[in-house]
């Protein structure tokens, strides 16, 4: 930023900069007093962002500057007495993945983790290929989306581009991450495409514990808008549905059991800890949909034929070591998704120039003149002639 500032407004950095600027932030990995210099970097950063409001206000901030002012915000605060405090996942106060600034050389990088072992900064590639038998597989569709965003997401955009290219596929196997129930049917309804993934199973205390009263537990009555439960208690009536993000999946329908009926109960320890409980469900469309997609996913025949998907995982390696995809040389999404799009032409053109050029089939030899004349007049040929004429 301060070269940004020198080059555009340096009379700005008069009667600012002295011998103690420029002190190290970076921290190694044994780094001493770190909390004192990440407030020492906090307070420079501070002092020139104040600086240059003060005594610049026609003096337009850059992209450098907008930078250093998100990161501020976001890590620091200043407390009741004015003094500058470190934001920390104790106190509640880092922001969510989704608008952090990770990064001061791509402010549009994001910091995403999968499970306790997967993390990274910048952005995530998406691969569609085809996977038909007895043929090369090819690179249909790449998307590059920022790492915060969820896999879900990404599958409708997917089928238009598909779509738009008459690549769609009749069914389309993919991670469970992909799937959700308003996605499998959206695909269904609008471009015949069949979802296969694998659909998350009732997500329920009571379910993973294999003990208890789950949701499916429950007789659900949509003509009369009410649930039944085990034990024969009919619900007070169901609210909804109330819509959700497609990330959070299907919209639901909330059915409430008052404490009136739950307190009695002897078999509510096996049922909620609480005094009473609700129970969400999707609409009947999509719950027949989900019970009928559940049911395919325990069938062999489904099992086998999924497992054909385990070949994007093959794709993903040769992108990231054979390709190097996962170092950008860009810098925004727009221009990482030109590296990733190049990638994938490269790994095609390898692909198909791999296939072992089909053997050309030689004509048979015509006869000749004389072996025709034998023919029509029915002279039989010597040996060595018929072997000239095959």
């Amino acid at each position: 930023m301060l070269e940004e500032t020198a080059r555009t407004a340096g009379h700005l950095l008069a009667g600012l900069l002295d011998e103690d600027w420029g002190r190290p932030v970076r921290l190694g990995k044994n780094p001493t007093r770190p909390k004192t210099r990440i407030l020492a970097a906090g307070e420079d950063a501070c002092r020139l962002l104040e600086h240059l409001h003060r005594h610049g206000p026609s003096c337009r901030p850059g992209p450098q500057a907008e930078a250093l002012r998100c990161v501020v915000v976001q890590n620091y605060y200043r407390d009741a007495a004015g003094r500058l405090r470190w934001c920390t996942a104790e106190d509640g106060g880092l922001p969510t993945s989704a608008p952090a600034v990770v990064s001061p050389y791509d402010v549009t990088a994001r910091y995403v983790r999968h499970g306790h072992i997967i993390a990274w900064k910048g952005f995530a590639a998406h691969l569609t290929e085809t996977c038909d038998p007895g043929s090369i597989n090819v690179i249909t569709d790449v998307a590059t989306t920022s790492a915060a965003t969820s896999d879900a997401q990404v599958l409708p955009g997917l089928h238009a581009r598909l779509a738009h290219r008459q690549l769609l596929p009749a069914e389309h196997l993919v991670d469970g991450g992909y799937t959700s129930l308003i996605h499998l049917e959206r695909a269904d309804r609008e471009h015949r495409v069949t979802v296969s993934g694998l659909l998350t199973v009732n997500p329920t205390r009571q379910h993973r514990q294999g003990e208890g009263f789950s949701r499916d537990d429950f007789h659900i009555d949509y003509e009369r808008r009410q649930v039944t439960c085990p034990n024969g208690q009919v619900s007070a009536g169901s609210h909804g549905p109330y819509p959700t993000s497609e990330l959070a999946g299907a919209p639901l329908i909330v059915a409430r059991f008052p404490q009136g009926q739950c307190q009695p109960c002897l078999n509510r320890p096996r049922c909620t800890k609480a005094s009473a409980r609700n129970v969400g469900f999707p609409p009947r469309e999509l719950r027949e949909l989900q019970l009928r997609v559940r049911a395919e996913q325990q069938t062999l025949e489904r099992k086998a034929r999924y497992a054909v998907r385990s070949g994007i995982e093959g794709t993903v390696n040769e992108f990231a070591h054979g390709h190097g995809m996962r170092r950008c040389r860009y810098r925004s999404q727009p221009k990482a998704h030109l590296q990733h799009v190049l990638t994938a032409i490269a790994v095609n053109i390898e692909r198909l120039s791999s296939q072992a050029a089909a053997e050309e089939t030689r004509a048979p030899r015509l006869p000749t003149a004389f072996q025709t004349y034998l023919d029509q007049h029915q002279i039989p040929r010597s040996k060595s002639w018929r072997a000239l004429g095959t």
